[in-house]
């Protein structure tokens, strides 16, 4: 068996600096506090870090955050993990790579033999990227103008960007914003675990915006080689008429650029063709298109991944399984 320590994992993915920072073992030992085991496994030049999430009967599902990581083909690699997962009585193992659409042609036919597409996504396959390697006034005016005038809006009205660890302060506010725009959070300890994890190495930082150090806003960014993520943002419902949250997301971003990051992933818009996105933003509010109106000030480009491939072990269970999960979305929130 090709299973690696955490340590011997690490070692392995320094070859390879820019990998998705949901392949790295700090993420896993963060799914390790919410019921996913991270198993960490390599075949020659070409690994993965794998989460296995305990079913009842013994059973576990198996699933590879935007991976696999390294060189060489992936075929190399399924065998050994089909080896893995049955030892561990996965009913499927679940894919989502980090790989942008349009695959190369033939790619997934020669990269994921057995897999089959489905539109169960676990992490939003769509999102905006921005390029943050030009000049911050190049950065700027590659936005929207009225985003522009809500950062500058911002500062104008005594808008306060802060690095904080208040961790407690921010959940309140994501506990606002959740209520206010009908979606799920996290606990207080999930934030708190990935705070308490990133940040020791530099690699995440909590923003908040505050008017007379009255807290408006908050955000936690990640970083990870050249790429920054927002995951996690909130707002209270106060002084809305200062666009904290603009200002925030620009302070955000001058962050990553100054730890080297030149991509900063706004992490999460509606799954539909731009068109169909630029046609209809304004009409709609319900799920990512309440935040896509948001995201798109900023600029950046619409990107898409291949989307997520399931290689089925025991298809009865696995047929009950995506029943089930029809009816609960969300299982693998980041």
């Amino acid at each position: 068996m090709n299973l690696l320590t955490s340590q011997e994992w690490q070692e392995f993915i320094a070859q390879y600096p820019d990998i998705h920072i949901l392949q790295t073992p700090t993420w896993g030992a963060l799914k390790s506090f919410y019921g996913w085991a991270p198993k960490f496994f390599r075949k020659n030049n070409i690994g993965a870090m794998i989460l296995f999430k305990r079913l009842p009967l013994g059973l576990s599902i198996a699933y590879i955050p935007r991976g696999p990581v390294g060189e060489g083909p992936w075929v190399d690699l399924w065998p050994a993990m089909d080896v893995l997962c049955r030892q561990e009585r996965a009913v499927f193992l679940r894919v989502e790579p980090e790989i942008r659409q349009p695959a190369p042609e033939g790619f997934i036919h020669q990269q994921l033999p057995g897999f089959k597409p489905t539109l169960q996504t676990v992490q939003p396959p769509r999102t905006i990227k921005i390029d943050i390697s030009p000049k911050d006034e190049d950065i700027l005016m590659g936005m929207k103008s009225k985003t522009r005038y809500n950062i500058r809006l911002a500062k104008r009205k005594d808008v306060i960007i802060t690095e904080s660890d208040d961790v407690k302060t921010f959940h309140q506010m994501m506990l606002t914003t959740g209520n206010r725009d009908s979606f799920g959070i996290h606990s207080l300890d999930y934030y708190q675990h990935a705070y308490d994890l990133f940040s020791p190495s530099g690699s995440c930082k909590l923003l908040i915006a505050s008017y007379q150090d009255k807290p408006l806003a908050g955000l936690m960014v990640f970083a990870q080689g050249k790429t920054a993520w927002y995951f996690y943002g909130a707002s209270t419902n106060e002084e809305r008429n200062r666009m904290p949250t603009y200002l925030l997301q620009w302070e955000a971003i001058r962050w990553a650029k100054g730890k080297g990051c030149q991509s900063y992933d706004l992490w999460g818009i509606p799954d539909s063709p731009e068109a169909e996105l630029e046609d209809a933003f304004m009409e709609r509010s319900d799920g990512l298109w309440g935040v896509y109106r948001f995201k798109r000030g900023f600029g950046g480009e619409v990107q898409r991944t291949i989307g997520t491939f399931d290689r089925v072990y025991q298809p009865l269970l696995y047929k009950l399984y995506a029943a089930w999960s029809n009816r609960r979305q969300g299982l693998y929130p980041s």
